[in-house]
């Protein structure tokens, strides 16, 4: 998410104390087992005390494990936003990967060692997880009353956004700014929704009217905008949509009135009982560990196809330099994550004057195909280099197509939601493409589209599977469109 200059530093500063108190908790939980397992389990068992000497599987321990409990926090998204901490949060958090690191652990490393009696196995299972989940849990709770107390004392804050310019907006100002208990809040202006509305007469406002909700991506990177709350008066509500999704591609939080949470349901949460009632819009559209993953999976598939398919991309270069005169790779600009252009890489399938006339989508009858380009879009053989975009981040192996900016402004005037694909990185395949392949049109854009929006709301690394799988039949089956 977005954050200004000054909350940056705020967040790396907090970043390493957290995860410097992590490491911490878990050498002492673990040097607290070593202990308990010396002067306990290991005496009972030979019936006399063990002496402590220097193990080198105890420094081992206390180098490696630290580092599967880091890395366990990470791939749980435990580490993020990290100046929006939540104590009931937290114990959840602690209590969920104490437990389950603790019982990996346990499997791993404590259930093969030699115990007099079975019931060493539970103790020391128990001694762990108590010995962890206390010493991490109190240290995080130190660093989250910190946090919340500078927040609390309106020393720290995230600049805001009120949209919204009528009675509502007036009303939620004045109880953020009245509020007990602040909330982190730091109203820099207001935002009008309608856009014919005379801002003579409302002139009175303070903070002042930036502007109109159309100028939302100027506001946020001038001002440095973390979070944006919608204040919009019901007569007002049909805007909403569209707002959120010129907000949505943006590095903010967003939150709303709760009387307007089915314009966007499924998408919004409640996390605070104290303050003023907001529901947070959630962006995300996987959990953070599935993300990880996927990335992952991006890198590995991307690196052995590559490495795997050299011979494969040899023969076709010999093969497009043969049949037509021109360079072997086609880059095109195309936009992609958060609306961030980026050049797509692809093997050239047209003649090198194919676009001389302006931007044209291809056909099956297109005669700017190349006869190897015809074989090759059927095929999608024209396809692979884009691994080259998904190893630079740029891509990945399955999200909805990329479209040039030319397309996607047609797109957008037909079908606004259409901005809602830039929530995620563009990919090599996608469920549009195995429906519709190469569109023709930008009606076929659109009908394409609706299968990328089903994709979007549906995420998971199961519907990426089988995408992959489709596509692969596809290919081998030369049936792509």
């Amino acid at each position: 998410m977005a954050i200004s200059r000054l909350n940056k530093k705020r967040s790396r500063l907090r970043l390493f104390i957290h995860v410097l108190s992590d490491w911490i908790a878990a050498s002492i939980s673990w040097l607290a087992l070593f202990l308990f397992r010396k002067n306990y389990i290991e005496a009972s068992k030979h019936g006399y005390s063990i002496p402590i000497n220097l193990d080198p599987k105890l420094f081992l321990g206390l180098i490696l494990i630290p580092i599967f409990w880091i890395f366990l926090y990470a791939l749980t998204g435990y580490y993020q936003h990290i100046l929006r901490r939540s104590r009931l949060k937290e114990l959840e958090n602690t209590l969920a990967t104490s437990f389950f690191g603790v019982l990996f652990l346990f499997f791993a490393l404590i259930l093969d060692d030699s115990v007099s009696d079975y019931h060493d196995y539970y103790i020391s299972l128990l001694i762990l997880f108590g010995f962890h989940f206390f010493t991490t849990f109190l240290f995080r709770m130190i660093n989250s009353t910190y946090t919340i107390s500078q927040i609390r004392s309106r020393k720290w804050g995230y600049n805001t956004l009120l949209i919204g310019t009528k009675d509502v907006a007036q009303n939620l100002y004045n109880e953020l700014e009245n509020s007990k208990i602040p909330e982190g809040f730091k109203i820099v202006g207001f935002v009008r929704i309608d856009l014919s509305e005379n801002s003579a007469t409302s002139n009175e406002l303070l903070p002042p009217i930036l502007g109109d909700w159309k100028q939302l991506p100027h506001f946020i990177q001038s001002y440095e905008i973390e979070d944006i709350i919608l204040c919009n008066e019901p007569e007002e509500s049909e805007q909403i949509p569209t707002i959120i999704d010129t907000i949505q591609n943006e590095d903010i939080h967003l939150k709303m009135l709760p009387n307007d949470y089915n314009l966007v349901l499924g998408m919004v949460k409640m996390n605070n009982i104290l303050g003023a009632m907001l529901a947070e819009v959630d962006f995300e559209v996987m959990p953070y560990w599935q993300k990880f993953i996927k990335r992952g999976i991006d890198i590995a598939v991307s690196i052995v196809a590559l490495v795997i398919l050299s011979p494969l991309f040899l023969l076709i270069s010999i093969a497009i330099k043969a049949n037509s005169p021109g360079p072997v790779f086609f880059k095109q600009e195309r936009i992609g994550y958060r609306g961030i252009p980026f050049y797509i890489i692809k093997f050239r399938s047209m003649k090198m004057d194919a676009e001389k006339e302006g931007p044209k989508l291809s056909s099956d009858s297109d005669d700017r195909r190349t006869s190897v380009g015809v074989f090759l879009r059927k095929t999608r053989l024209d396809e692979l280099p884009q691994f080259i975009n998904v190893l630079l981040g740029q891509m990945t192996l399955v999200g909805p197509r990329p479209e040039r900016e030319y397309f996607i402004n047609q797109i957008v005037s037909k079908a606004p939601i259409y901005k809602r694909l830039h929530r995620v990185k563009p990919g090599i395949t996608s469920w549009g493409q195995i429906k519709y392949g190469y569109a023709e049109s930008v009606e076929e854009m659109i009908d394409r589209m609706k299968y990328d929006i089903l994709y979007l709301e549906n995420m998971s690394l199961g519907l990426d599977i089988k995408i992959m799988f489709n596509t692969a039949l596809i290919m081998i089956q030369g049936r792509g469109k």
